[in-house]
């Protein structure tokens, strides 16, 4: 039996997230691999990867095979692996749907998150299939939403860290990571499916829309990520390690453990001839495609 042969993925839920078996992530992949692993991601969405006790660099490497490595916006350390070590749940701000750095011009295509240290209970996370988000909203909702932009911003996330104690520079970050304008429609480069691409933890507001209407239509698609019949939840072991497609996407950290909680996470962008990473709307729109008129508008 040839080794990709030997990768199997046992689904968690109809609708998102599957165990992979068969599969030593210490080790360098080959191309049939790869493929095999990238479809099973496409298909899939998250998939999670049991008793891999691997080194940074191990999981660097293996990220790399599927994406360019970042280096993340809010760490000064100069490495690939973002430590999230904590015993203060709140602290990170990922206690609430989120996609990772949509406040990015081009936010990570994948995340891949490893538990180092875990409390005796607590600390689980969950993902949400947006497709099925943006399935369940009204015909005509989902026609006004393929028209809409809307405007990403750290400071949200970024505040609440620093609230918590954590040391950042707020407005050297904003400097370097200004507000952007992404569809609130994704389709994905790959699929072509459609997602729901808004979240509580970035966006401000949808663009050219007035205040009260944003206070009326931003909570429904704020929502549509609570069904649980497109969740899956994972309860973490140390060594265990989730890969997701943060296009299609949104995932929540439980905020409920006192103990501490220790995680190393690796994003990635797309590789060169797939897609550059700018997230795309309906007929291929991107954020700097929203009328100029519309950007401008004032908020009221």
């Amino acid at each position: 039996m040839e080794a990709q042969d030997m990768i199997e993925f046992h689904p968690l839920t109809r609708n998102i997230g599957a165990e992979v078996t068969g599969v030593d992530l210490a080790k360098p992949l080959d191309g049939e691999q790869v493929q095999r692993l990238r479809g099973g991601l496409l298909q899939h969405m998250v998939l999670f990867f049991r008793d891999q006790h691997i080194s940074d660099e191990e999981h660097v490497a293996f990220a790399k095979q599927f994406g360019t490595a970042n280096m993340p916006p809010m760490d000064t350390s100069g490495s690939p692996v973002h430590v999230l070590d904590q015993t203060d749940p709140k602290g990170e701000g990922g206690d609430q749907w989120h996609s990772d750095n949509t406040f990015m011009k081009v936010p990570p295509m994948g995340s891949l998150l490893r538990a180092v240290v875990l409390p005796e209970v607590g600390g689980d996370t969950l993902w949400a299939n947006m497709y099925m988000a943006y399935e369940s909203l009204a015909p005509w909702l989902q026609r006004l939403c393929d028209e809409l932009y809307a405007e990403h911003d750290l400071t949200m996330s970024v505040t609440k860290a620093i609230d918590k104690g954590h040391r950042m520079d707020l407005r050297a970050m904003q400097e370097k990571n200004p507000p952007v304008i992404h569809p609130v429609v994704r389709v994905h480069p790959e699929t072509g499916r459609k997602a729901l691409y808004v979240n509580r933890s970035s966006v401000t507001r949808l663009i050219g829309l007035s205040r009260r209407e944003n206070e009326a239509i931003l909570p429904l698609l704020f929502d549509a990520v609570r069904d649980p019949q497109f969740q899956v939840r994972l309860n973490w072991r140390v060594g265990t390690l989730a890969f997701w497609d943060n296009r299609p996407t949104q995932h929540y950290a439980v905020a409920d453990y006192t103990q501490r909680r220790k995680m190393h996470r690796v994003t990635i962008n797309c590789p060169a001839g797939i897609d550059d990473g700018v997230p795309k709307g309906v007929d291929g729109v991107t954020g700097a495609d929203a009328p100029a008129e519309a950007a401008a508008a004032r908020y009221l």
